[in-house]
Protein backbone atom coordinates (compact mmCIF):
# COMPACT_ATOMS: atom_id res chain seq x y z
CA UNK A 1 0.00 0.00 0.00
CA UNK A 2 1.34 3.27 -1.26
CA UNK A 3 0.84 6.53 0.31
CA UNK A 4 -2.58 7.83 -1.96
CA UNK A 5 -3.89 4.16 -0.75
CA UNK A 6 -3.18 4.98 2.52
CA UNK A 7 -4.37 8.09 2.92
CA UNK A 8 -7.68 6.71 0.50
CA UNK A 9 -7.96 3.91 2.96
CA UNK A 10 -8.30 6.48 5.90
CA UNK A 11 -10.66 8.57 4.22
CA UNK A 12 -13.46 5.39 3.72
CA UNK A 13 -12.17 5.07 8.02
CA UNK A 14 -12.82 8.41 9.64
CA UNK A 15 -15.11 10.40 6.69
CA UNK A 16 -18.73 10.96 6.99
CA UNK A 17 -20.92 8.55 4.69
CA UNK A 18 -21.53 11.45 2.76
CA UNK A 19 -18.39 12.90 1.96
CA UNK A 20 -16.87 12.56 -1.91
CA UNK A 21 -13.85 9.77 -0.98
CA UNK A 22 -11.21 10.11 -3.52
CA UNK A 23 -11.23 7.30 -4.79
CA UNK A 24 -14.82 7.72 -5.85
CA UNK A 25 -13.83 10.55 -8.02
CA UNK A 26 -15.89 10.76 -11.01
CA UNK A 27 -12.41 11.25 -12.63
CA UNK A 28 -10.70 13.28 -15.42
CA UNK A 29 -11.60 14.35 -18.65
CA UNK A 30 -8.20 12.74 -19.90
CA UNK A 31 -7.31 9.59 -17.80
CA UNK A 32 -4.44 9.65 -15.90
CA UNK A 33 -2.52 6.98 -13.64
CA UNK A 34 -3.02 8.11 -10.11
CA UNK A 35 -0.51 9.59 -8.00
CA UNK A 36 1.93 7.14 -5.25
CA UNK A 37 1.96 10.19 -2.71
CA UNK A 38 -1.12 12.32 -3.12
CA UNK A 39 -5.22 11.66 -3.68
CA UNK A 40 -6.75 12.82 -6.60
CA UNK A 41 -8.75 16.33 -4.77
CA UNK A 42 -5.06 17.01 -3.27
CA UNK A 43 -3.59 17.09 -6.89
CA UNK A 44 -5.91 19.37 -8.29
CA UNK A 45 -5.26 21.61 -5.04
CA UNK A 46 -1.40 21.41 -6.21
CA UNK A 47 -2.40 21.85 -9.99
CA UNK A 48 -4.30 25.18 -9.26
CA UNK A 49 -1.83 26.88 -6.66
CA UNK A 50 1.30 26.40 -9.29
CA UNK A 51 -0.84 27.87 -11.90
CA UNK A 52 0.15 31.15 -13.52
CA UNK A 53 -3.60 32.17 -13.36
CA UNK A 54 -3.22 31.89 -9.52
CA UNK A 55 0.26 33.57 -9.06
CA UNK A 56 -1.84 36.63 -10.76
CA UNK A 57 -4.77 36.84 -8.44
CA UNK A 58 -2.36 38.82 -6.11
CA UNK A 59 -2.56 41.81 -8.25
CA UNK A 60 -6.35 41.54 -8.51
CA UNK A 61 -8.95 43.84 -6.94
CA UNK A 62 -11.08 42.20 -4.05
CA UNK A 63 -12.88 45.19 -3.05
CA UNK A 64 -11.13 48.72 -3.30
CA UNK A 65 -9.49 49.53 -6.29
CA UNK A 66 -5.71 49.79 -5.96
CA UNK A 67 -6.04 50.90 -2.54
CA UNK A 68 -3.21 52.65 -0.77
CA UNK A 69 -1.94 50.16 1.61
CA UNK A 70 -0.42 46.92 2.53
CA UNK A 71 -3.22 45.48 4.37
CA UNK A 72 -6.51 45.46 2.36
CA UNK A 73 -7.47 42.30 0.78
CA UNK A 74 -6.61 40.91 -2.89
CA UNK A 75 -8.61 38.41 -4.64
CA UNK A 76 -5.74 36.44 -3.53
CA UNK A 77 -5.94 36.86 0.26
CA UNK A 78 -9.58 36.32 -0.01
CA UNK A 79 -9.60 32.80 -1.78
CA UNK A 80 -6.97 31.91 1.10
CA UNK A 81 -9.49 32.95 3.41
CA UNK A 82 -11.99 31.22 1.95
CA UNK A 83 -9.59 28.18 1.74
CA UNK A 84 -9.44 28.31 6.10
CA UNK A 85 -13.22 28.85 6.39
CA UNK A 86 -14.09 25.80 4.47
CA UNK A 87 -11.49 23.18 5.19
CA UNK A 88 -12.59 24.19 9.20
CA UNK A 89 -16.46 23.52 8.11
CA UNK A 90 -15.71 20.46 5.86
CA UNK A 91 -12.93 19.09 8.61
CA UNK A 92 -15.94 19.12 11.53
CA UNK A 93 -18.36 17.54 9.41
CA UNK A 94 -15.62 14.71 8.66
CA UNK A 95 -16.49 15.92 4.99
CA UNK A 96 -13.32 15.89 2.20
CA UNK A 97 -11.31 18.80 3.82
CA UNK A 98 -8.85 18.28 0.52
CA UNK A 99 -12.00 19.01 -2.29
CA UNK A 100 -13.27 22.08 -0.21
CA UNK A 101 -9.10 23.26 -0.21
CA UNK A 102 -8.79 22.25 -4.08
CA UNK A 103 -12.59 23.75 -5.11
CA UNK A 104 -11.71 27.04 -3.02
CA UNK A 105 -8.78 27.99 -4.72
CA UNK A 106 -10.10 27.64 -7.80
CA UNK A 107 -12.99 29.04 -7.56
CA UNK A 108 -12.34 32.78 -8.34
CA UNK A 109 -9.43 32.01 -10.91
CA UNK A 110 -11.87 34.04 -13.81
CA UNK A 111 -11.64 37.41 -11.69
CA UNK A 112 -11.20 40.15 -13.85
CA UNK A 113 -8.66 42.77 -12.90
CA UNK A 114 -10.81 45.90 -11.28
CA UNK A 115 -13.09 42.92 -9.11
CA UNK A 116 -16.86 42.93 -9.89
CA UNK A 117 -16.56 46.40 -12.03
CA UNK A 118 -14.39 44.47 -14.33
CA UNK A 119 -16.69 41.94 -14.70
CA UNK A 120 -19.58 44.11 -15.65
CA UNK A 121 -17.28 45.75 -18.06
CA UNK A 122 -16.64 42.41 -19.85
CA UNK A 123 -20.50 40.94 -19.65
CA UNK A 124 -21.75 44.46 -21.26
CA UNK A 125 -18.79 44.44 -24.19
CA UNK A 126 -18.84 40.58 -25.15
CA UNK A 127 -21.48 38.55 -27.03
CA UNK A 128 -22.90 36.52 -24.43
CA UNK A 129 -21.78 38.32 -21.43
CA UNK A 130 -19.31 37.37 -19.04
CA UNK A 131 -19.78 35.71 -16.07
CA UNK A 132 -16.56 34.98 -13.61
CA UNK A 133 -17.38 32.04 -12.44
CA UNK A 134 -17.67 30.22 -15.69
CA UNK A 135 -14.11 31.94 -16.64
CA UNK A 136 -12.64 30.29 -13.84
CA UNK A 137 -13.75 27.05 -15.27
CA UNK A 138 -12.85 27.90 -18.72
CA UNK A 139 -9.39 28.91 -17.28
CA UNK A 140 -8.42 25.42 -15.63
CA UNK A 141 -10.46 23.38 -18.92
CA UNK A 142 -8.97 25.06 -21.48
CA UNK A 143 -6.52 27.76 -20.94
CA UNK A 144 -4.33 26.90 -18.39
CA UNK A 145 -0.49 25.06 -19.38
CA UNK A 146 -0.88 26.62 -22.84
CA UNK A 147 -4.14 25.55 -23.54
CA UNK A 148 -3.72 22.20 -22.65
CA UNK A 149 -5.70 23.18 -18.83
CA UNK A 150 -5.03 21.35 -15.96
CA UNK A 151 -7.21 18.29 -16.37
CA UNK A 152 -8.35 18.40 -12.79
CA UNK A 153 -11.54 16.13 -11.43
CA UNK A 154 -14.90 16.86 -12.24
CA UNK A 155 -16.22 17.27 -8.59
CA UNK A 156 -13.33 20.18 -8.30
CA UNK A 157 -14.47 21.36 -11.90
CA UNK A 158 -18.35 21.09 -11.03
CA UNK A 159 -17.62 22.72 -7.38
CA UNK A 160 -15.63 26.03 -8.91
CA UNK A 161 -18.55 26.67 -11.84
CA UNK A 162 -21.02 26.50 -9.15
CA UNK A 163 -20.03 28.50 -6.03
CA UNK A 164 -22.32 31.05 -7.30
CA UNK A 165 -25.27 31.15 -9.04
CA UNK A 166 -28.71 28.83 -9.02
CA UNK A 167 -27.37 25.48 -9.22
CA UNK A 168 -25.84 23.74 -6.29
CA UNK A 169 -23.04 21.38 -6.96
CA UNK A 170 -23.62 17.74 -6.51
CA UNK A 171 -21.06 17.49 -3.76
CA UNK A 172 -21.49 18.81 -0.04
CA UNK A 173 -17.98 19.68 -0.07
CA UNK A 174 -18.72 22.14 -2.83
CA UNK A 175 -21.57 23.47 -1.16
CA UNK A 176 -19.70 24.49 1.67
CA UNK A 177 -18.08 26.61 -0.58
CA UNK A 178 -20.60 28.73 -1.50
CA UNK A 179 -21.33 29.87 2.16
CA UNK A 180 -17.46 29.90 2.77
CA UNK A 181 -17.06 32.73 -0.14
CA UNK A 182 -19.77 34.74 1.44
CA UNK A 183 -18.54 34.73 5.02
CA UNK A 184 -15.23 35.83 4.28
CA UNK A 185 -16.17 38.10 1.65
CA UNK A 186 -18.72 39.96 3.65
CA UNK A 187 -16.49 39.73 6.65
CA UNK A 188 -13.43 40.91 5.37
CA UNK A 189 -14.77 43.95 2.80
CA UNK A 190 -16.54 44.94 6.66
CA UNK A 191 -12.20 44.56 7.83
CA UNK A 192 -11.16 46.73 4.56
CA UNK A 193 -13.95 49.13 4.99
CA UNK A 194 -13.06 50.55 8.41
CA UNK A 195 -9.54 50.57 7.50
CA UNK A 196 -10.53 52.88 4.77
CA UNK A 197 -12.68 54.66 7.25
CA UNK A 198 -15.72 54.01 5.25
CA UNK A 199 -17.46 52.20 8.07
CA UNK A 200 -16.77 51.83 11.78
CA UNK A 201 -18.12 49.07 13.89
CA UNK A 202 -20.64 51.19 15.38
CA UNK A 203 -22.86 51.72 11.85
CA UNK A 204 -23.80 47.77 11.82
CA UNK A 205 -27.25 47.81 13.01
CA UNK A 206 -27.49 46.11 16.49
CA UNK A 207 -30.00 43.85 15.35
CA UNK A 208 -26.84 42.02 13.38
CA UNK A 209 -24.46 42.55 15.67
CA UNK A 210 -26.55 41.27 18.32
CA UNK A 211 -27.11 37.50 16.37
CA UNK A 212 -23.42 37.80 14.61
CA UNK A 213 -21.45 39.69 16.91
CA UNK A 214 -19.33 42.86 16.75
CA UNK A 215 -15.75 41.98 15.74
CA UNK A 216 -14.35 40.17 12.58
CA UNK A 217 -13.21 37.22 14.22
CA UNK A 218 -16.14 36.64 16.18
CA UNK A 219 -18.69 37.52 13.28
CA UNK A 220 -16.90 34.63 11.93
CA UNK A 221 -16.59 32.13 14.46
CA UNK A 222 -20.51 32.70 14.69
CA UNK A 223 -21.41 31.71 11.26
CA UNK A 224 -18.93 28.95 10.95
CA UNK A 225 -19.55 27.46 14.08
CA UNK A 226 -23.25 27.32 13.12
CA UNK A 227 -22.70 26.23 10.01
CA UNK A 228 -21.32 23.34 11.68
CA UNK A 229 -23.97 22.56 14.21
CA UNK A 230 -26.85 22.98 11.31
CA UNK A 231 -24.36 20.40 9.47
CA UNK A 232 -24.35 17.88 11.97
CA UNK A 233 -28.51 18.34 13.03
CA UNK A 234 -29.55 18.25 9.30
CA UNK A 235 -26.57 16.03 7.79
CA UNK A 236 -26.81 19.15 5.24
CA UNK A 237 -25.14 22.34 4.03
CA UNK A 238 -26.56 25.48 5.55
CA UNK A 239 -27.12 28.38 8.37
CA UNK A 240 -30.16 28.35 10.94
CA UNK A 241 -32.89 30.64 9.78
CA UNK A 242 -31.60 33.22 12.34
CA UNK A 243 -28.34 33.30 10.98
CA UNK A 244 -28.74 33.03 7.67
CA UNK A 245 -31.08 36.10 8.01
CA UNK A 246 -28.18 38.07 9.80
CA UNK A 247 -25.82 37.24 7.00
CA UNK A 248 -28.21 38.02 4.27
CA UNK A 249 -29.21 41.57 6.41
CA UNK A 250 -25.07 42.44 6.71
CA UNK A 251 -24.72 41.73 3.24
CA UNK A 252 -27.48 44.08 2.22
CA UNK A 253 -25.68 46.49 4.66
CA UNK A 254 -22.69 46.18 2.59
CA UNK A 255 -24.83 47.30 -0.51
CA UNK A 256 -25.94 50.35 0.67
CA UNK A 257 -22.85 51.88 2.65
CA UNK A 258 -19.90 50.38 0.34
CA UNK A 259 -20.30 48.47 -3.02
CA UNK A 260 -22.34 51.58 -3.94
CA UNK A 261 -20.92 54.04 -1.07
CA UNK A 262 -19.68 56.93 -4.68
CA UNK A 263 -16.84 57.41 -2.03
CA UNK A 264 -15.46 53.96 -1.72
CA UNK A 265 -16.33 53.09 -5.98
CA UNK A 266 -15.35 56.20 -7.34
CA UNK A 267 -12.49 55.06 -9.43
CA UNK A 268 -14.35 51.91 -11.09
CA UNK A 269 -15.55 53.86 -13.67
CA UNK A 270 -12.17 54.60 -14.89
CA UNK A 271 -11.40 50.33 -14.48
CA UNK A 272 -14.72 49.67 -16.73
CA UNK A 273 -13.74 52.28 -19.34
CA UNK A 274 -10.15 50.76 -19.61
CA UNK A 275 -10.93 47.94 -20.30
CA UNK A 276 -14.21 48.77 -22.77
CA UNK A 277 -11.46 50.24 -24.66
CA UNK A 278 -9.26 47.81 -24.89
CA UNK A 279 -11.80 44.85 -25.55
CA UNK A 280 -13.19 47.21 -28.69
CA UNK A 281 -9.09 48.03 -29.25
CA UNK A 282 -7.93 44.35 -29.68
CA UNK A 283 -11.23 43.05 -31.77
CA UNK A 284 -10.57 45.86 -33.67
CA UNK A 285 -6.61 44.97 -34.03
CA UNK A 286 -6.04 41.32 -33.19
CA UNK A 287 -2.79 41.59 -34.28
CA UNK A 288 -1.53 43.69 -31.26
CA UNK A 289 -2.86 40.93 -29.34
CA UNK A 290 0.74 38.91 -27.81
CA UNK A 291 2.06 36.39 -29.82
CA UNK A 292 1.50 33.39 -27.46
CA UNK A 293 -1.96 34.43 -27.78
CA UNK A 294 -2.21 33.86 -31.78
CA UNK A 295 -3.02 30.27 -31.72
CA UNK A 296 -6.40 30.95 -29.65
CA UNK A 297 -7.48 33.00 -32.64
CA UNK A 298 -7.82 30.57 -35.08
CA UNK A 299 -9.26 28.08 -32.25
CA UNK A 300 -11.69 30.47 -30.15
CA UNK A 301 -12.16 33.41 -32.93
CA UNK A 302 -11.48 36.91 -32.20
CA UNK A 303 -13.90 38.08 -29.41
CA UNK A 304 -13.19 35.15 -27.33
CA UNK A 305 -9.23 35.57 -27.54
CA UNK A 306 -9.87 38.81 -26.80
CA UNK A 307 -12.53 38.21 -23.63
CA UNK A 308 -9.44 35.88 -22.27
CA UNK A 309 -6.34 37.95 -22.72
CA UNK A 310 -7.91 40.72 -20.67
CA UNK A 311 -9.91 38.68 -18.08
CA UNK A 312 -6.62 37.55 -17.54
CA UNK A 313 -4.62 40.71 -16.89
CA UNK A 314 -3.54 42.12 -13.52
CA UNK A 315 -4.99 45.62 -12.80
CA UNK A 316 -1.46 47.08 -13.03
CA UNK A 317 -1.21 45.53 -16.08
CA UNK A 318 -4.13 46.73 -17.52
CA UNK A 319 -3.32 49.99 -16.90
CA UNK A 320 -0.16 49.99 -18.22
CA UNK A 321 -1.26 48.12 -21.71
CA UNK A 322 -4.29 50.63 -21.81
CA UNK A 323 -1.40 53.49 -21.66
CA UNK A 324 0.91 51.63 -24.21
CA UNK A 325 -2.33 52.16 -26.58
CA UNK A 326 -4.20 55.23 -25.78
CA UNK A 327 -1.74 57.76 -23.20
CA UNK A 328 0.98 59.49 -26.10
CA UNK A 329 3.94 59.64 -25.07
CA UNK A 330 6.34 63.03 -25.13
CA UNK A 331 8.58 63.11 -28.37
CA UNK A 332 12.30 62.29 -27.24
CA UNK A 333 14.64 63.13 -29.79
CA UNK A 334 18.36 61.41 -28.80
Amino acid sequence: MNVRQRLEHNEELLLSPRACLSENSRGRERAEPPDDVRTCFMRDRDRIIHSKSFRRLKHKTQCFLAPEGDHYRTRLTHTLEVSQISRTIARALALNEDLAEAIAMGHDLGHTPFGHAGESALNDVHPGGFRHNEHSLRIVERLEKDGRGLNLTYEVRQGILRHTGAALPETLEGQIIRFADRIAYINHDIDDAIRGDILSERDIPDDISDVLGNRHSMRINTLVVNMIDYGEQTRRIGLVDEYQKAMDDLREFLFEKVYRNPRAKSEESKGIDILKRLYDYFCKNPDKLPQDMRPSLEKYGVNDTVRDYIAGMTDRFAIVRYEDIFVPKGWAKY
